[in-house]
């Protein structure tokens, strides 16, 4: 009876850290490529955005995306719409306050991508706990690998017109 009380108890202790930002990480030969949606006035992409939207096509060309993740909110989609159309894949939404857990499992092993907003994106690095500066800049795309022993290394590009 301790016993399967202690493994109860391990298994409550270890499932609440892993929500302690800071404490989550992506799995082996994981791929996680963030960026934040394009240019917009108001709620909707301007021009320029339309352009960054269609030029993120080209800045993850050959990386193998083989899922698209956004929130659920109008520019983000737009940014994700014509990577969709391109790959022949659904754009699956994700709750917008807290996707570094969802991003971390489902991309276990793959290569996802998450077109954000400031903050979760913000949110995404520190629970990650990832030194380098966060992608929020329009054009910012950063492509977080993990190897096959967990270890982390970060890309910085850009994409879209200036």
């Amino acid at each position: 009876m301790l016993r399967r009380l202690f493994l109860i108890s391990l298994i409550s202790v270890s499932a609440a850290c892993a929500l302690i930002p800071g404490n989550l990480a992506l799995g082996p030969n994981s791929t996680l490529i963030v960026t934040r949606h394009a240019d917009r006035d108001g709620e909707d992409l301007n021009d320029k955005g339309h352009a960054r939207a269609q030029a993120l096509v080209n800045a993850v060309d050959g990386l193998g995306v083989a899922h698209i993740y956004s929130p659920g909110i109008k520019r983000n989609l737009d940014t994700a719409a014509p990577l969709a159309q391109a790959l022949g894949l659904p754009v699956k939404r994700l709750p917008q306050e807290n996707p570094t857990p969802a991003l971390a499992e489902r991309g276990a092993g793959t290569v996802v991508i998450w077109i954000g907003n400031k903050g979760n994106i913000a949110t995404i690095w520190e629970d990650l706990n990832l030194s380098e500066p966060s992608p929020l800049d329009y054009g910012d795309l950063h492509i977080i690998r993990s190897d096959a022993q967990g270890r982390v290394t970060i890309e910085r590009r850009r994409y879209g017109p200036e």
